[in-house]
């Protein structure tokens, strides 16, 4: 039976022949239709396998640009602390195809900006991270550390991204000097914090409405050992939709006290979480910018530039509020801030 293709793929794309060939072989039975679920962030292609009324997801990760073991590594880790990942149910290393449990195709942020059930979503996102971490304890071993370089290569991207190529904005030595000084206190102050298995990336397009064990978690192939506020931060400050910041404060009180009754660190006081929390959003936001206008001018993705202006107003706020960050929030509102929203005109202009 031959396979039909949605129109977001060519019937000459070569890999998506090659997975259907490797999804028939393993699956015993023809596949009838083979669409494209979403493609994400780096080279990775998600397309979704009908066979007999049952659905199934492939990755496409070319072995080449990305490697399918850590995902797989990390899957098995998550899985066995509880969380509801998508099951893997077959895997070619060689040539990099994943067979793994569909978990449909509502993200959180589809219900949560429609104002659906939001106490609800977050509550199970945040039951879910405590299981994470308090269960996944022994598992954070087994990853590699968030450590100095790391952090220090993440923060990088945004003065050569963000700024010298989005912004055209171009540093003087008091400028970079005063960069440097922000980025190795950021970067001390999360090596100061508890360490916990890390995802990285817990936001609401990688948390998936699923009717059993709310949320499925996806996207997780880069889980560090890191900070304990890290993913608390992916979470409620999150760059694709907002929330006040007493509400997030209130789910940040409730989750201190969870995770406090099962034995994690979480500080010497509620205002010590808030700083970790604070503080690892700026690192994770600044990075973010520069991850964002990348994948712009590097990868041709131009949908992140429009979530640039929220993600930048969390680097103000939480700057504004520490006053180790007040000098460089001081640059950012006289030097950065003004130039953004030409900067965005003139690149989606180029539509």
């Amino acid at each position: 039976m031959p396979c039909h293709y949605n129109e977001a793929m060519s019937e000459n794309d070569a890999r998506a022949a090659l997975l259907h060939e490797w999804l028939t072989a393993g699956l015993g039975r023809p596949v009838e239709r083979l669409s494209l679920a979403s493609a994400d962030a780096s080279f990775r292609r998600y397309f979704r396998a009908h066979a007999d009324g049952v659905t199934w997801i492939a990755m496409d990760a070319p072995p080449e640009r990305e490697d399918v073991r850590p995902y797989l590594r990390v899957a098995r880790l998550l899985e066995e602390t509880g969380v509801h990942v998508p099951h893997v149910h077959a895997f070619d290393i060689e040539r990099g195809f994943v067979l793994l449990e569909d978990l449909g195709d509502t993200p959180y942020l589809a219900r949560l900006t429609r104002g659906d059930d939001v106490e609800g979503l977050y509550g199970d996102a945040l039951a879910a991270l405590a299981t994470i971490q308090v269960r996944g304890r022994e598992a954070a071993r087994e990853l590699p550390p968030y450590d100095d370089q790391t952090l220090q290569r993440e923060l990088d991207l945004m003065p050569e991204w963000f700024c010298a190529r989005h912004l055209r904005l171009a540093l003087d030595d008091e400028e970079l000097a005063r960069i440097v000084r922000t980025f190795d206190f950021l970067i001390d102050e999360a090596l100061a914090q508890p360490r916990v298995f890390v995802h990285r990336d817990y936001h609401s397009r990688n948390l998936m409405i699923v009717p059993d064990d709310n949320p499925g978690i996806i996207d997780f192939q880069d889980a560090l050992e890191g900070p304990i506020a890290y993913d608390l931060v992916s979470l409620l400050k999150d760059c694709y939709i907002a929330w006040p910041r007493a509400r997030v404060l209130g789910w940040l009180r409730e989750y201190r006290r969870r995770i406090a009754r099962e034995g994690l660190p979480v500080g010497a006081s509620e205002r010590e979480f808030v700083r970790w929390f604070d503080l690892a959003g700026v690192q994770r936001h600044l990075k973010v910018l520069g991850i964002f206008a990348r994948l712009w001018y590097r990868d041709g993705k131009r949908g992140y530039l429009s979530d640039l202006a929220l993600t930048l107003d969390y680097v103000r706020d939480a700057c504004a509020r520490h006053a180790e960050l007040q000098d460089f929030a001081r640059w950012l509102e006289a030097r950065v801030v003004p130039r953004l929203a030409a900067a965005n005109a003139r690149e989606l202009a180029l539509r």
